[in-house]
């Protein structure tokens, strides 16, 4: 499969539990030798095709910080200024991200999230990097995945690149995750300039106050 010019690898990257299901992303929190966890699923075909289907215009993007309690209330506002077509499909997205974010606010302990869903036509993070976060959440909901791989050494790129299928979160372990060892997992953005495709890519960080803090 291409990747923007890389190959990418099948099976398991050193540093990522792959999940079976949701409650295995908790796992993200054990002690040592881990810097991500995958869950790997695949979204329902219909679903699918609907998202893919869609107008770039009718995808919604914001960044906006809420609770997780309030997460449909908002997807719906955001559904309804982007022109986001009603129907079954709309409505399994909006639960699917409220979804994520209860889960991923009970992973964290966080309060309050900073949400962020962009729509993506260029590359938008081509380096492979470590945010300066705890945790981050990543999941495509359109598009190529997030890729990730391990270093070898700080400042060099991943000898082996995997990426999350569509559909699947990851959970990713940043910089400032306290006490935590070095695992040498890197991630980017793929690589899609020039290439005629849009991603749709929701993202979630933990955060102790309304104020983004």
């Amino acid at each position: 499969m291409d990747g923007g010019g890389v190959s990418l690898h099948n099976g398991i990257c050193p540093g990522v539990i792959v999940a079976t299901d949701p409650q295995g992303l908790r796992d993200v929190t054990a002690p040592t030798g881990v810097g991500a966890a995958l869950w790997l699923r695949r979204p329902a075909a219909s679903f699918q095709e609907w998202i893919d289907g869609l107008d770039p215009a009718q995808l919604p993007s914001a960044r906006v910080v809420l609770t997780p309690e309030t997460v449909p209330a908002v997807l719906t506002a955001l559904f309804e200024a982007a022109g986001t077509p009603e129907g079954h499909h709309r409505d399994r997205l909006r639960d699917d991200i409220a979804v994520l974010a209860r889960l991923f606010a009970t992973v964290t302990g966080a309060p309050y999230l900073r949400l962020r869903l962009d729509v993506v036509t260029t590359d938008a993070c081509r380096k492979f990097h470590l945010d300066a976060v705890t945790l981050r959440l990543v999941c495509t909901y359109r598009g190529p995945g997030t890729q990730y791989g391990a270093a070898a050494r700080p400042g060099t790129e991943p000898a082996e690149v995997f990426a999350a299928p569509t559909g699947a979160p990851i959970l990713i372990r940043g910089s400032l995750w306290p006490g935590t060892r070095e695992t040498g997992l890197r991630h980017r953005s793929p690589p899609i300039e020039g290439s005629g495709v849009t991603r749709l890519v929701l993202v979630l960080d933990p955060l102790t106050g309304p104020d983004g803090d």
